[in-house]
């Protein structure tokens, strides 16, 4: 089973409470042998390497990039129009839809959406909820 690395902020601070463990029983290392030791339990050579792939592995969303996933609880494919990273680890977003989606559930009329503009975090999910609890949007790279 192998797991995703996390950010290299979380692989940082993982460093930290490592020192500050080892430092309340009395042993010490420093910031460069923790960060070494990490990277060594996470199945690299060294920090470097590990920095390296944390970076890649979380890259981001880019215009182009084919995604699926939900959105007001219906599934789509489509493509990444536009992207553009905002505050505190958050992407805006512009979808477009390979098949227009009804987001209206009234039997009554409907309103189709080709297009939407979004907010997501790195994992693809929008932090706006539905009245159920559901992210408005949850989305993955195709």
């Amino acid at each position: 089973m192998t797991h995703p690395i996390p950010t290299r902020d979380l692989l940082k601070a993982q460093a930290k409470r490592l020192r500050a463990d080892l430092a309340s029983r009395g042993q010490s290392i420093t910031h460069s042998e923790a960060l070494e030791t990490v990277a060594h339990q996470w199945g690299a050579r060294d920090w470097n390497t590990l920095a390296a792939r944390a970076a890649s592995a979380h890259a981001g969303w880019a215009p182009g990039q084919p995604v699926a996933g939900r959105y007001l609880g219906h599934p789509f494919t489509g493509h990444i129009k536009a992207a553009r990273q905002a505050a505190s680890g958050y992407w805006s977003l512009t979808l477009r839809f390979d098949e227009a989606i009804d987001v209206v559930a009234s039997d009554h009329f409907s309103a189709f959406r080709r297009q939407v503009n979004t907010t997501v975090n790195a994992e693809g999910h929008s932090p706006q909820k539905t009245s159920d609890g559901q992210p408005h949007v949850v989305l993955r790279a195709a």
